[in-house]
């Protein structure tokens, strides 16, 4: 059994319509996390919906610390469907319907593996297009060029915890994308690849694949900018990722995404934390000492958090979040088999 997970505060769209019956098909379910604004039920078959009543009556610690009114209520969704003991989360947001592409996907993924020192535009592997992927600092988004991936390496299966699947007609970019070239893409049906450690790239939430080894580094940072949440996350994700030897894999489009509305000035003055700062984050990151192995990605996660706390990335009320999630994930993590 696979789990997904969303948060909205509208009515049943016609993007979760479609993928709930996706999942209905073979036997899951979508938990549906509410907020203070939107529905106080959610009449959308094959879903479980927690409006925000119903989660500050649950039992976890984070539930009457986060902040209420802010996307990081996924991080209560996560939690729900981690109670389930899923083989797998995929992760999504609710204007986002799947291809007819759209698979459940497994741990082992068919990719081409790649590896450079440094930041990698991973969209070039999948369109010859001059686009680059939301948290991609702004001084690479012309650097990064290689060879798109189905024209050299052989394809081999890896374990990979983390998969990013990306989106058509209007894929994750920024701000700055957007005011100068926004128009629809559709992404070339290119082979899937894997970035090994030492490779950064942004990856979001909108839709991402999760195994339980990769399940504590799920946490969304809630004292940060709304569009830097998901992109911060990544990059922890990642720098904890290349501690167990695995690397972050994205797969073509599997899902059509029809963009809620945007005031395109306030996405750019909410990603200038990101503009300004990306580099220094993930230098951070580079810089911290974390505990090789599976077993150790809860108190990595933790420990890289302390670090940006130091750096100045978010507020010391952010600790307490995370100290949160950490005392809810543990026990539920005893379900999983998350050994080497």
């Amino acid at each position: 059994m696979i789990a997904a997970v969303v948060t909205t505060i509208a009515e049943p769209t016609a993007s979760l319509t479609k993928l709930a019956g996706s999942l209905a098909s073979g036997g899951h379910r979508l938990t549906v996390v509410g907020d203070a604004k939107g529905p106080a039920s959610f009449a959308l078959p094959g879903s479980d919906f927690f409006s925000l009543a119903d989660q500050q009556k649950m039992s976890f610690v984070l539930s009457a610390v986060l902040p209420v009114g802010h996307y990081t209520r996924k991080n209560i969704g996560y939690l729900c469907a981690m109670r389930k003991s899923p083989e797998s989360i995929y992760e999504t947001d609710d204007d986002n319907a799947p291809l007819e592409s759209w698979t459940i996907r497994e741990l082992t993924a068919t990719v081409r593996q790649v590896r450079v020192d440094g930041w990698l535009n991973v969209y070039k592997y999948f369109t010859n297009e001059f686009i680059w992927p939301r948290g991609l600092p702004l001084d690479q988004v012309r650097n990064g060029v290689h060879t798109p991936a189905d024209s050299h390496g052989a394809l081999q299966g890896v374990e990979a915890p983390i998969q990013q699947g990306l989106a058509d007609n209007s894929p994750d970019v920024d701000a700055v994308w957007r005011l100068l070239h926004d128009k629809p893409i559709t992404f070339d049906r290119r082979p899937s690849v894997c970035l090994r450690p030492g490779t950064w790239c942004p990856f979001n939430s909108q839709s991402t694949w999760w195994w339980p080894q990769a399940y504590p580094l799920m946490y969304l940072p809630s004292f940060c900018s709304f569009r830097m949440t998901d992109i911060w996350r990544s990059f922890v994700a990642q720098r904890c990722l290349w501690e167990m030897g695995y690397g972050v894999v994205f797969h073509a489009a599997e899902v059509y995404q029809e963009r809620n509305p945007h005031d395109l000035m306030k996405d750019f003055e909410a990603e200038i934390p990101g503009y300004r700062g990306n580099q220094a984050f993930v230098d951070v990151l580079a810089d911290t000492s974390l505990k090789p192995g599976v077993g150790n990605a809860l108190d990595n996660l933790v420990h890289c958090y302390e670090r940006l706390i130091e750096a100045g990335f978010f507020p010391d009320k952010e600790m307490e979040l995370v100290r949160a999630w950490a005392q809810d994930i543990e026990p539920l993590m005893s379900s999983f088999d998350c050994s080497e």
